[in-house]
């Protein structure tokens, strides 16, 4: 099974910092935010990570290839702590494929359609670190529990705050898992089906990739992940895991990301 992380967006919020550092390598703690990713797909069972690269963000290509000449520079100074971390990372089952059009979460995923091989894959939004690396774990429990179906993670948020997210319609079937029997992105607060919102972390049939090349602009002009969810859902199950507020760590902004930084240190 393949991990997808789309890398390729610009960093807007981070500008200028991300002018010449792209969002992805910014530190949380002591590693930059998607190796923490990465590490979240191998310890989840993936055995290759795709990354959806632009090609103005070489410094992560860097970041995971290996540099024999700064390890063994490191080495003779002693350093092999140091030197451990850079080849390990170095040697990390990753690859990358290229999204040269700025055109959404699902169009993203779709340039990751040579690397998949017509199996289930994860995708792991690149902005959210989940420490323990359990998330997709569980969700793939509750996937074999159901013949193999596709799961996403749901967060539950304030009804005032929906209307920010992709937001799932279905049953609940057991603490905290339900059946999916709709998905809507970004819909008013007072149209939303509920308050559980995705989350950044999915567990996908082959299926979803096939519609995702059929799928149109949707909200933002843009190709919509949910929106494939959505259409699958017209020929297989789905099923949604509830997580916690403390399950998973948001990057995306100045403000989550350090506030990311300051719990995660306060963990080590």
């Amino acid at each position: 099974m393949k991990a997808l992380i789309p890398a390729a967006g610009m960093g807007t919020r981070f500008l200028p910092a991300t002018k010449a550092v792209p969002k992805e390598m910014l530190l949380v703690v002591d590693r930059p935010v998607i190796q923490y990713v990465v590490e979240e797909g191998l310890a989840s069972g993936a055995d290759e990570v795709v990354i959806i690269n632009s090609r103005d963000k070489k410094a992560i290509e860097d970041h995971f290839a290996p540099n024999p000449d700064l390890e063994a520079t490191l080495r003779e100074r002693g350093k092999d702590a140091y030197a451990d971390a850079v080849r390990d990372t170095g040697n990390m089952p990753v690859s990358f494929v290229y999204q040269d059009e700025p055109l959404g979460l699902g169009h993203a995923v779709r340039c990751g359609a040579p690397k998949m091989d017509g199996e289930p894959f994860m995708v792991l939004l690149g902005d959210v670190i989940v420490p323990d690396n359990q998330m997709l774990v569980r969700m793939k429990q509750v996937s074999d529990e159901h013949g193999g179906a596709s799961v996403i993670a749901v967060l539950p948020v304030p009804q005032e705050q929906v209307s920010r997210f992709g937001v799932i319609d279905g049953t609940q079937v057991s603490d905290d898992v339900w059946k999916v029997s709709g998905l809507v992105e970004k819909p008013p607060a007072d149209e939303a089906p509920s308050n559980l919102t995705v989350f950044g972390r999915y567990l996908l049939s082959p299926r979803v990739m096939e519609l995702l090349a059929d799928v149109q602009p949707g909200v933002g002009g843009e190709i919509q992940l949910t929106d494939a969810l959505e259409a699958v859902l017209a020929e297989e199950e789905m099923y949604a895991l509830v997580i916690g507020p403390d399950d998973g760590y948001d990057t995306g902004t100045v403000e989550s990301w350090l506030d990311t930084n300051n719990r995660l240190f306060a963990r080590k």
